[in-house]
């Protein structure tokens, strides 16, 4: 017997009528994404939210009266279980942290195509963290990037060292990264003590940012998804950014 397929109840907020008729159009498409309704602002979404049980809500931060930041802030005090998808016009780095200091979980930028929103919409739900491509790009680069020359040194790790350090910029513990690459703890902590000498960092931290600068991280996709979680989880907004950049 088929097991059933989760629906995925959503509600937009966005003071442009416009992009909430939109945004149900789109999701039309989706059988598990069903469009629960849409708020212009604070008022109407709580009425929504009062009446039906809403999975995703997807928020317009740029809203005259009560913004989308404090809105998101509303919604994860009185409805926690109600996870927030940020929509914006720009990729505004101030923005997206102040969004997901607020609360929600992540952040897409509204010219993005329906196949991203609904896989934001459904990442989020499942309680993961997704920023739109066109944020990651520049976070990327943005660490990639420093006026320091000296910040790049050439280091070889070997490839179980590489595994290592990918899997610590998931944020796995040392347990669960013996249990993926199928060795001990007392072997991934050996991995672990010769990657941060090698690398010279005082950090978990430290040491991602040092792989992604210097290119030890090669995979993009295993880069993105640091990416996100070194801002998402890790590290404040402010830390993120090297000199000249963002400023």
């Amino acid at each position: 017997m088929a097991m059933k397929t989760r629906t995925i109840k959503i509600m937009v907020v966005d003071d442009h009528q416009l992009i909430i008729n939109g945004l149900n159009s789109l999701v039309e498409e989706e059988k598990d994404i069903v469009f629960s309704g849409g708020a212009n602002d604070w008022e109407e979404a709580q009425d929504i939210l009062q009446n039906e049980k809403i999975d995703v809500a997807l928020i317009d931060i740029n809203m005259p009266g009560m913004s989308g930041i404090d809105v998101t802030r509303k919604i994860k005090r009185m409805y926690p279980e109600v996870q927030v998808l940020a929509l914006s016009m720009h990729d505004d780095f101030a923005m997206v942290q102040k969004m997901i200091s607020a609360g929600a979980s992540g952040y897409i930028i509204k010219r993005t195509t329906l196949g991203v929103v609904a896989d934001a919409i459904r990442i989020v739900f499942e309680k993961g963290k997704f920023l739109s491509k066109e944020i990651q790009d520049i976070l990327l680069e943005g660490i990639k990037v420093s006026e320091d020359p000296s910040g790049e040194m050439n280091v070889e790790l070997s490839k179980r060292e590489h595994e290592v350090l990918t899997l610590l910029g998931r944020e796995l513990s040392n347990e669960e990264i013996a249990e993926r690459l199928f060795i001990s703890e007392r072997t991934v902590e050996s991995h672990r003590r010769n990657i941060f000498i090698k690398t010279k960092s005082k950090s978990v931290v430290g040491l991602i940012k040092f792989a992604i600068k210097n290119n030890l991280i090669v995979n993009e996709n295993d880069a993105t998804k640091i990416i996100c979680t070194l801002f998402m989880v890790v590290l404040p907004f402010s830390q993120l950014l090297f000199h000249g950049f963002g400023n």
